[in-house]
């Protein structure tokens, strides 16, 4: 085996990128602490070519040196918002026809691996503040809440860590299951 060179790896330019068809999907953070999580997110959304990031409530947006420090440029990539009022952010998506899909323990919710992105649908996943979680306001605006199955004591993950694993598996099932190009 043999490392791959940096240029071995495909990469997209700004532009390449910009121009790039997106996985019809919206990240909304609301309340997130952790400029860390921020930039980490806006890191993942970068690699699965996420439509854009909307901030919500008091979670830390760019610029900022801590969440560029974590983003590696994807601050600069990935399209971004913020607008305080979470509510107000879900209710207009909502209105311009996305989904509302919460990721969070609820009763009723959806194991991740058993969610699929219908084909044709644009989606808002909904990551919470990381003790609280989505809040019950913003709750009562969705659609469906996925949850990602775990075994162990915690039952909880970082956010950020979720928002990858949610992000992989939908990816992995648009790849599978529909003719969605990357």
């Amino acid at each position: 085996m043999r490392k791959l060179r940096m240029d071995e790896l495909s990469r997209k330019n700004k532009i390449e990128f910009q121009q790039a068809d997106k996985l019809p999907v919206i990240l909304l953070l609301e309340n997130i602490r952790s400029m860390h999580n921020v930039g980490s997110i806006f890191r993942t959304a970068d690699a699965f070519l996420v439509e854009a990031i909307y901030l919500c409530g008091y979670t830390p947006h760019p610029p900022h040196r801590d969440i560029h420090k974590t983003a590696l440029g994807a601050t600069e990539t990935v399209g971004w918002k913020y607008i305080e009022d979470t509510p107000e952010a879900v209710k207009f998506l909502k209105n311009e026809g996305y989904q509302m899909v919460a990721v969070e323990q609820v009763v009723g919710s959806i194991a991740l691996q058993e969610f699929k992105l219908p084909e044709g649908e644009k989606m808002v996943l909904i990551f919470g503040n990381e003790v609280d979680g989505v809040s019950e306001e913003v709750l009562k605006y969705c659609d469906a809440c996925i949850e990602i199955p775990q075994f162990g004591m915690k039952h909880s993950l970082n956010v950020s860590v979720a928002a990858g694993m949610v992000l992989w598996e939908l990816v992995r099932s648009v790849m599978k299951y529909s003719s969605y190009k990357f």
